[in-house]
């Protein structure tokens, strides 16, 4: 069976090229982004190459909140900035992230990014299991170093 055309030629998250097909991918950029440690307004702004608009950004972040999936703490140098961490309910999603890029990669021909191009090969080399372990795990080091918790 052929892979899916995908109309982009430059490198894209694959994570980014399921969501464009199967509905609305902002929330989970913005939870993908958690996951490497992008947790800032103006990093999701300006480190992710899908270029989220403000509205939508404040929108999503407020929805994933009230949701439980983020939440989020001011900083303490600047308390108009907000740090946004992955709830533990949040955390759970990486399996979604990992089926739908996993997803994309069988099915879809595409430029991947370098972030989907390393994240392929370790799969490759390990189980679901492993992978889903290590990401999340990973995350949560993250989260206790950052946030304490």
């Amino acid at each position: 069976m052929d892979k899916i055309k995908y109309e982009k030629e430059e490198s894209v998250c694959a994570c980014a090229v399921s969501l464009n097909f199967l509905g609305d991918k902002w929330s989970l950029i913005i939870i993908r982004d958690l996951f490497r440690n992008r947790n800032t307004f103006s990093q999701f702004l300006k480190e992710s190459a899908e270029g989220i608009a403000t509205n939508i950004l404040v929108d999503r972040l407020k929805k994933l909140t009230s949701y439980d999936i983020i939440g989020f703490r001011r900083n303490s140098k600047d308390k108009k900035i907000k740090e946004y961490y992955l709830t533990d309910r949040g955390v759970e999603l990486y399996p979604i992230l990992y089926e739908l890029q996993l997803w994309t990669i069988k099915n879809v021909d595409f430029n991947p990014s370098e972030n989907t191009t390393n994240w392929k090969k370790f799969t490759e080399t390990s189980t679901e299991q492993e992978v889903v372990k290590h990401y999340t795990e990973e995350y949560k080091k993250t989260r206790l170093k950052q946030f304490g918790f």
